[in-house]
């Protein structure tokens, strides 16, 4: 191995925070996954080698709305890198449905529909729905539809069980809060993140509840797929934090296939198996010593009590009743759960003005 990118794929599933083709093909083995979201669904529309497609689209769907317009480029946008992937695409419902249980479940169907039409099944795909208690709510909905679920813009301990309560395949906790990539001075930058930066100390302690509660339980958890990195520091910190995937932006991947490869401190040895993502939690490897008690501090947290969210509550009863009371009690996650569905509205609305604007310029 030459660079940190190849050390990273030995210890978890690198997957592509991109819907660009090109991306997933300059590493230097296939990735895993490829996730996307509304923005990153509006960029590529906007690819001048994408814009037959995208009119082709609007064409065909236009008089159904935008809305349908959307969610058809959304799969074929998915289509043109499938090809590239081991395993599944990933598209975000709507974020203006974050807090409806039946919209969430309409656009998610919606999708399938989609994404079957351009021939990637429901075992190829799976849809990406906010840490909120009416979204998780339908989870279990679209479970047993053979829909699988993401539990997305999550922050927080409780957000992570009921990500589980809700059966989904995977979470996506984003290590950065969006705002700090605009603002690089909300990014606590670190040379050693897996010790130092805040948002590690949530994510051993998610990862600690579903060890805890498969084995308790033996029932699949769902595995931690991190998110929002800034830096390849950060990257390799989730490697060495074992988490299970990393989804990864261009920019960042780039960085990780430039830099040399170098031993990460606590991590598995390069060449030993990683964890069989079949069953992640079944043979779970203990936590490494060096970042043992990283788990056991909350820095987001002022005057952390050191009690972690109950896995006893039921987070999804009364359309997430439980769920909404512990993010309205944790500042740090209240507002970036905020932020986070924001952001994701501007990229939505963005892509319903170019649509709106196609289908008006195919009827003159």
């Amino acid at each position: 191995m030459s660079t940190l990118i190849e050390v990273l794929e030995t210890q978890l599933n690198v997957d592509v925070d991109s819907m660009d083709p090109n991306v997933a093909k300059s590493l230097p083995f296939v990735p895993h996954n490829m996730t996307s979201n509304q923005l990153v669904v509006n960029e590529q529309m906007q690819v001048p080698e994408n814009r037959e497609m995208f009119l082709a689209a609007v064409r065909e769907y236009g008089e159904k709305g935008w809305e349908a317009v959307l969610d058809r480029i959304s799969a074929q946008l998915c289509a043109l890198n499938i090809g590239n992937l081991k395993g599944r695409v990933l598209l975000q419902t709507s974020p203006f449905h974050a807090y409806d249980t039946q919209k969430v479940v309409d656009h998610a169907r919606r999708y399938a529909v989609e994404l079957e039409k351009v021939g990637i099944s429901k075992d190829r795909f799976c849809i990406k729905i906010p840490a909120t208690g009416p979204a998780m709510n339908a989870g279990p909905i679209l479970l047993k539809e053979g829909i699988r679920t993401l539990g997305t813009s999550l922050f927080s301990v409780s957000q992570a069980i009921a990500s589980s309560q809700a059966g989904c395949l995977y979470i996506s906790p984003y290590y950065n809060e969006v705002r700090a990539h605009a603002d690089l001075k909300l990014w606590p930058n670190s040379e050693d993140p897996a010790l130092e930066h805040p948002m590690s100390h949530r994510m051993m302690q998610m990862l600690e509840t579903y060890k805890r509660l498969y084995k308790e339980t033996g029932k699949p958890q769902p595995m931690i797929k991190s998110a929002s990195f800034i830096s390849a520091q950060e990257a390799m910190a989730c490697g060495e934090m074992e988490m299970h995937h990393a989804t990864i932006s261009a920019q960042v991947l780039a960085d990780l296939c430039k830099l040399p490869a170098t031993p990460i401190p606590s991590a598995r040895i390069p060449g030993v198996p990683k964890v069989d993502m079949t069953k992640p939690y079944e043979n779970a490897p203990p936590t490494p010593a060096r970042i043992a008690a990283v788990s056991k501090t909350d820095p987001l947290t002022a005057n952390w009590d050191g009690q972690l969210a109950s896995t006893d509550v039921d987070y999804l009863a009364d359309n997430g009743k439980a769920l909404a009371a512990s993010i309205e009690a944790d500042p740090v996650t209240k507002q970036r759960l905020y932020d986070a569905l924001e952001l994701f509205k501007g990229g939505e609305l963005s892509s319903k003005a170019l649509i709106e604007q196609a289908i008006a310029d195919l009827k003159k």
